[in-house]
């Protein structure tokens, strides 16, 4: 197989070992067959000796990934039984558990677009590098889905409301936000990316990055926070709505206009997931209530259509079922956090439940 066909490059150089994500045709889009090849080589590299350190980056010049192949869980949920789609999530979700445990330094370079999938591949990682292309996002709300790949971990955890924000919006961030909401960590300029990945190659990881970091550019959620923080910390999504609606600054406005074409259904889970991600705490046990509201997605409506109207038709005019937030109770909310017993993704452990 070549390397056109083949989607994920391994090769080593020196100490430092290499994925290449490489479908960029779809901006690396993640699939099931990725996946597994990405666990079955850190499988290898964590035993060999000769490795000292891993490196993530993605081919082509659009970015790292796009995220998962969500034209297959679109195909799986509307003509399917979502089995597929939930194999494919159970594999991904207990990949990106491991690269947060890993053992040996993990190296993201999370240049240009990094969405969904893409971060989960990447900022659990223990060094995650961004340049002034990242272009770094939790969109899912808009396709009627939830942020995953433990998203709500890392957002939950990002100062004040700054993740619920990026969680209900799907808004698109740039370097130094990514490092001030915890996504990242390092700041490189995308033209040294090349020379900081041969450097890994003899290089200790810290040595190396010392040689290539800059100082951040500045973000645009600092300016922002207030209004965030102020309006964000409400208990309902209707209420989120309201404050921001009635807030002075332009962008709050703006804001609540955003929110209001996200699915409703999506909009009150992820607000519910992500409260219910701070009390939770371990990344693994996210994963698990990741797992069982991803799972419970495959049978709404929203996720078919909202994945129709961005991705397959491209009209950008989903049809969300039901159409508004106050239809959206929350017996329609819990069961996306309903156990899924022998189906659980188990990751934290026997004795310990959600």
């Amino acid at each position: 197989m070549n390397d056109i066909e083949e989607p994920v490059l391994l090769h080593t150089t020196g100490r430092a070992a290499h994925i290449t994500l490489n479908r960029p045709r779809a901006i690396n889009a993640l699939n099931h067959t990725m996946v597994r090849r990405i666990d079955a080589a850190l499988t290898a590299w964590e035993r060999d000796p000769a490795v000292g350190t891993v490196v993530l980056s993605g081919a082509g010049e659009r970015g790292l990934c796009a995220g998962g192949d969500i034209r297959a869980v679109h195909d799986d949920a509307r003509d399917g039984d979502g089995t597929a789609a939930a194999a494919f999530w159970r594999d991904e979700y207990h990949l990106n558990a491991r690269i947060a445990r890993y053992p040996k330094p993990y190296v993201a370079l999370m240049d240009g677009i990094v969405m969904g999938g893409g971060v989960g591949v990447s900022a659990h990682g223990g060094v995650r590098v961004v340049t002034e292309r990242s272009r770094i996002a939790m969109p899912e709300t808009g396709i009627g889905f939830v942020p995953d790949v433990g998203g709500t971990h890392l957002l939950a955890r990002a100062p004040g409301e700054l993740g619920t924000h990026l969680a209900l919006t799907g808004a698109q961030i740039g370097a130094a936000d990514a490092v001030a909401c915890g996504l990242a960590d390092h700041y490189v300029p995308s033209a040294s990316l090349r020379q900081l990945a041969d450097d890994l190659a003899g290089r200790p990881v810290r040595e190396a990055l010392d040689r290539h970091v800059r100082p951040l550019p500045e973000g645009e959620l600092a300016g922002r926070r207030a209004w965030i923080d102020a309006c964000y910390a409400a208990d309902t999504v209707e209420e989120i709505v309201r404050r921001l609606s009635d807030h002075g600054d332009p962008a709050a406005k703006e804001t609540a206009e955003i929110l209001l074409t996200r699915s409703p259904t999506a909009l009150k889970v992820t607000l519910a997931a992500l409260r219910r991600a701070r009390r939770i705490g371990s990344l693994e046990r996210v994963l698990e209530q990741e797992y069982r509201v991803s799972c419970a997605a495959l049978s709404t409506a929203d996720l078919v259509e909202g994945i129709r109207a961005q991705v397959i038709d491209k009209d950008r005019d989903p049809r969300w079922s039901p159409a508004t937030l106050a239809e959206v109770t929350a017996a329609d909310v819990e069961r996306f956090f309903a156990p899924l017993g022998e189906r659980e993704l188990a990751l934290a452990g026997p004795g310990m439940t959600l």
